[in-house]
């Protein structure tokens, strides 16, 4: 249901404007007395849909229009005159009003007009939605076992109209999985209204949530919609929503409970009409059991739950991951499509991506772009951060050759892995660069393998390869077997 807001200086008018509409649409209505009165009622309610007289005393039509575009108010306006002066309305028009009536048209015809505004500002909520996905560069992509359970979970989820609390590391693509959510829900013709809960400064949370009213403390010069109002028919999705002060917590969980809230400084109580879905990085039933999260609430927010895999748990999906990021990189720089060749998806591979996950693979792909020429991209322009030894803390640098080992092999004499071998070996033969390198490679993995015992899982692992069959290949080529005693 919609909310119309009739302006008119007019009482009797107004008033059967807003009587004959609710009866013939079944919207929501209210009635202002004048400009000034719109405004602050455009401020204060969620209105859908204004049917706005051009000519009244004070704050006209026409100032109510200008100040509307001027406050990004972008809610379909219906102007009607009595005066027959299709021109001012045509004015209207050019200041961004939908469209025009006659004070004489019949209220059916008046009816059809405002169902028709509602509309086209449906379609340009989503078309703004559509333009805003299309810049993101991180969809659901990644054809794993991982990833299909996961979208199946979403599927099961998405009709359901209870939370859902997503989990999962930093970069992993938590509002990603929310929006999905959001999409293939009922309310997906409703706003997605995403609110960084670490972002927010412990003062601002209730406001930016809740609203407030004008006055409600130093600075509010006027009244504000919170974040359950602004995704009224739609999906509010809090994510980091651990990092919710106390306070902020109880007044969450009283929202959940009773599907109200009440803006600062503010007496009146609004009804909620969004779906919550919430997001965290954070372990919440260890922060519960520390008393750093109310239990009672992340009761209320895991309904159901939905975990992200980590980019390293779905190495599968990285070279499909990797050419949807030079794809749109290519895209947005204007530049010719490039490909990763087999010995970068190595190196990628071998990298753990602990830090920031898909986010950090898509940075990284953007400055391998940035740093080739060609139309294949060579392990050379991997970056240098990327051939620390696996599970290294950042700013540590991977022992001499380490980086061709843990790539399966590297890449070809030359890449910056080899180089790197190459330059730390020392070989009695005193062969060439390739018999350097592999007699450096040989030495890392012997020294690993003797350290675990020969313990291969074990062995793969701290040389980041991605399992013992791996080891064994990289054995093989360097002549290793293991002893039979």
């Amino acid at each position: 249901m919609s909310l119309i807001l009739i302006v008119d200086d007019v009482e009797a008018m107004r008033e059967q404007y807003a009587y004959d509409l609710a009866r013939l649409t079944g919207h929501e209505t209210r009635a202002a007395d004048g400009g000034a009165a719109a405004l602050q009622a455009l401020e204060r309610e969620d209105v859908d849909c204004v049917i706005l007289d051009l000519e009244m005393p004070g704050v006209d039509g026409f100032e109510v229009l200008r100040t509307m575009q001027a406050r990004g108010l972008r809610v379909p306006v219906i102007v009607y005159t009595g005066t027959g002066d299709y021109d001012r309305c045509v004015r209207a028009v050019k200041l961004g009003a939908y469209g025009f009536i006659d004070k004489e048209e019949p209220t059916e015809r008046v009816a059809r007009e405002v169902e028709n505004a509602l509309e086209q500002g449906r379609l340009r909520r989503e078309v703004d939605d559509l333009r805003r996905k299309a810049g993101e560069a991180t969809p659901l992509v990644g054809g794993g076992a991982a990833m299909r359970a996961l979208r199946a979970g979403i599927e099961k989820l998405a009709p359901v109209p209870s939370p859902v609390l997503v989990t999962g590391e930093s970069g992993s693509g938590k509002e990603l999985v929310a929006r999905e959510l959001h999409r293939l829900s009922g309310r997906a013709k409703g706003p997605f209204k995403a609110v960084n809960c670490a972002a927010l400064p412990d003062t601002l949370v209730e406001s930016e949530l809740f609203g407030h009213e004008r006055g409600a403390f130093t600075g509010a010069e006027r009244t504000r919609k919170g974040a359950f109002e602004l995704a009224k028919g739609g999906t509010l999705f809090l994510d980091e929503v651990g990092e919710l002060p106390a306070a902020a917590q109880a007044k969450l969980l009283r929202v959940l409970e009773e599907r109200t809230i009440t803006r600062l400084g503010g007496d009146r109580e609004l009804p909620v009409d969004c779906r919550v879905l919430a997001a965290t990085n954070r372990d919440l039933d260890a922060e519960a059991a520390a008393g750093r999260f109310r239990e009672d609430l992340l009761f209320r927010l895991n309904v159901h739950g939905l975990r992200v895999p980590p980019l390293r748990e779905r190495p599968e999906d990285l070279p499909e991951l990797v050419a949807h990021f030079l794809a749109d990189t290519a895209r947005r720089y204007g530049r010719r499509e490039q490909r990763a060749s087999a010995a970068a998806l190595e190196r990628l591979a071998a990298y753990d991506w602990r830090r920031n996950n898909v986010r950090e693979l898509r940075n990284i792909v953007e400055r391998m772009v940035i740093s080739s020429e060609g139309e294949e991209i060579g392990p050379e322009c991997v970056p240098g951060e990327l051939l620390r030894a696996p599970g290294a803390a950042p700013g540590s640098v991977a022992p001499p050759g380490a980086a061709g080992a843990a790539g399966d092999a590297g890449a070809a004499a030359g890449g910056a892995g080899g180089a790197a071998a190459a330059d730390g070996a020392t070989d009695a033969t005193g062969g060439g660069l390739k018999e350097k390198r592999e007699a450096a490679e040989r030495r890392i993995v012997l020294e690993a393998l003797e350290r675990h015992r020969w313990q291969m899982t074990r062995t793969a692992r701290e040389l980041g390869l991605a399992d013992h069959a791996s080891l064994a290949k990289v054995m093989r080529r360097l002549g290793i077997e293991k002893p039979r005693d």
